[in-house]
């Protein structure tokens, strides 16, 4: 059974990583649909490319879950903590090594971006082989999903005039 859900959490790396790299790269192959924008990266910033982490997790999760729902427990908890552990390792690490060495390198941010869906996924395992959680415990953990697709889109639309919405090119948001 844990093989099972590892297997999956493992083939998940592979697919969030791809279609992370799709997303952003979607945007500006859509012409720059506002729709599109809404899940793809329209931007540089830091922010926009936390989507290309959540939305591909998303629809991961939306598929694994019909195969491995009655092998693992806490999935919609494990799922939660997955999508918010990518975005707060991928700002830690982008912010540490370029406060270090001053500048970004692009196969540097690639291989942030897999180490961080790679630790997402794995303690996405660790909570799905854990002892199951009470049942609230999926509730609470949907809302923290919703909230954090809420402020995703929205963030694209209305972001805040801070350092990690701002574009290399000096913008924030849609350009």
């Amino acid at each position: 059974m844990k093989k099972y859900i590892l297997k999956w959490e493992l083939s998940g790396i592979v697919f969030v990583f791809l279609l992370g790299a799709l997303l952003h790269f979607l945007f500006e192959w859509s012409g720059e649909s506002k729709i599109v924008g809404a899940f793809a990266s329209v931007n540089e910033s830091v922010w926009e490319h936390f989507k290309q982490g959540f939305w591909p997790m998303c629809l991961y999760a939306s598929i694994e879950y019909r195969f491995i729902r009655g092998y693992a427990d806490n999935f919609l908890t494990a799922k939660a903590v997955a999508v918010h552990v990518i975005p707060i390792v991928t700002a830690l690490i982008f912010y540490a090594y370029t406060a270090i060495i001053g500048k970004e390198i692009l196969i540097v941010d690639i291989i942030i971006f897999a180490v961080a869906i790679t630790i997402g996924q794995l303690i996405s395992y660790k909570i799905m082989v854990s002892k199951a959680l009470p049942k609230y415990a999926n509730y609470i953990s949907l809302f923290f999903i919703f909230v954090l697709a809420i402020i995703l889109i929205v963030f694209t639309f209305f972001p805040p005039h801070l350092p990690i919405f701002l574009d290399e090119a000096g913008f924030y948001g849609i350009p």
